[in-house]
């Protein structure tokens, strides 16, 4: 297969973003499918894509498509997946894969059986400083790790007039915050360090448990409008939570998630703290890399291609001085997914539906936790049965 096809479900703020990165891989964007046709209208015409499909059916029936990136509302993840997969179509997936551990574990079953590239959306691997940490934890530049802790903050939802989907269960889940950014953080801190988390401990806090729904939908990261017709709506999940996490091997962690810190706009930021250095990297400065010693003054690593180690500098496609940040991340993912696709002989370097499905589990005992208030053990005997 030489020319590949893509077809793209959801027209929000993730779809596009979907198309761009496509674009600039060469991949041709066949049509996208809204939620409704008005709304898919409008966005076909605003990033020029000529076919809007009636429905995800008739997508679906179109053979000139050969994959499908589902960026819908969280609830037709697990219809929406299983169907592209039945009918042949290879899938990348926004997270979360399913809404819950036994439908993700149903679509683990499912691609493996059909052989097709199945990939989870975690883009946040994907920024070439995030490699380069994996890379000096394997070559044992950092050393033993002892402790591992960050936070994943945002303010879009800092007031009670904002308003999104994700804030509705019966579309999102029950959890909001953990589940969608959290989620990231857990599985870019998995990539860096290989560590596996054996138990979490977690506090959620609600700070707005009523909030001002609108009369019409708001796109994410978009607020709310004091200018609308607004509805009170009680809230059900979390703004904020805490999460205490121990790890394979006893280092110890902690985690931070929150939609309501002003003034942080989407920043992941993590460290690495090992017997011999510590790294810390912040998504809101991508192109920087902390490195912490004992005897030596501390280091911050620029990113440059010719300053990594090869495996970083593979998804570094500009020189030093040249920043790289959000957009790119989806680039360099689907770089990895289009070249298993067009050959299936290549090494499968992007996040699979395995890593979809052991967040999930892990996103489930954190809600356990909250909820129980006590430390609950991952059940990794589940997550390995498929």
């Amino acid at each position: 297969m030489s020319v590949v096809r893509a077809a793209v479900v959801g027209t929000g703020f993730i779809g596009p973003v979907h198309i761009e990165a496509l674009r600039r891989i060469g991949v041709q964007v066949g049509g996208i499918v809204g939620s409704s046709q008005d709304r898919a209208e409008k966005k076909a015409q605003l990033l020029g894509v000529e076919r809007i499909y009636r429905d995800f059916e008739e997508l679906l029936a179109d053979d000139s498509i050969d994959i499908v990136h589902i960026t819908s509302p969280n609830f037709l993840h697990y219809p929406q997946t299983n169907a592209a997969l039945q009918a042949g179509k290879h899938v990348v997936c926004e997270k979360p894969l399913a809404m819950n551990s036994e439908e993700t574990r149903k679509l683990v079953g499912l691609a493996d059986s059909t052989g097709l590239v199945a990939a989870i959306n975690f883009n946040v691997r994907y920024y070439p400083l995030v490699h380069e940490a994996r890379a000096r934890v394997q070559n044992g530049s950092v050393g033993s790790l002892t402790a591992v802790h960050g936070s994943y903050l945002q303010d879009w939802l800092l007031l009670p007039t904002d308003w999104n989907w994700r804030l509705e269960t019966e579309y999102s889940g029950p959890m909001r915050a953990v589940a969608d950014i959290g989620s990231h953080w857990l599985d870019t801190i998995s990539f860096i360090t290989g560590l596996r988390v054996e138990a979490v401990m977690a506090d959620f806090q609600t700070v707005h448990p009523i909030r001002q729904k609108p009369s019409g939908s708001v796109e994410t990261f978009t607020g709310g409008s004091s200018a609308v017709e607004t509805t009170n709506v009680q809230i059900a999940t979390e703004d904020f939570a805490s999460i205490l996490l121990r790890f394979a091997g006893g280092a110890r962690g902690s985690l931070t998630v929150s939609q309501v810190s002003a003034g942080r706009k989407n920043r992941l930021e993590c460290e690495i703290n090992g017997a011999s250095q510590s790294l810390a990297w912040d998504s809101e400065r991508p192109n920087e890399l902390w490195i912490g010693h004992r005897y030596q003054p501390n280091e911050c690593l620029i990113k440059d291609p010719g300053l990594m180690d090869p495996h970083a500098a593979r998804i570094a496609s500009y020189p030093g001085g040249h920043a790289e940040g959000f957009p790119d991340t989806f680039k360099q993912l689907y770089r990895d997914v289009y070249a298993a696709i067009i050959d299936p002989n290549a090494t499968r370097r992007y996040p699979n539906f395995e890593d979809g499905h052991t967040e999930v589990v892990l996103g489930e005992a954190i809600f356990e936790s909250a909820k129980s208030d006590r430390w609950v053990a991952i059940p990794y005997n589940e997550v390995n049965e498929q």
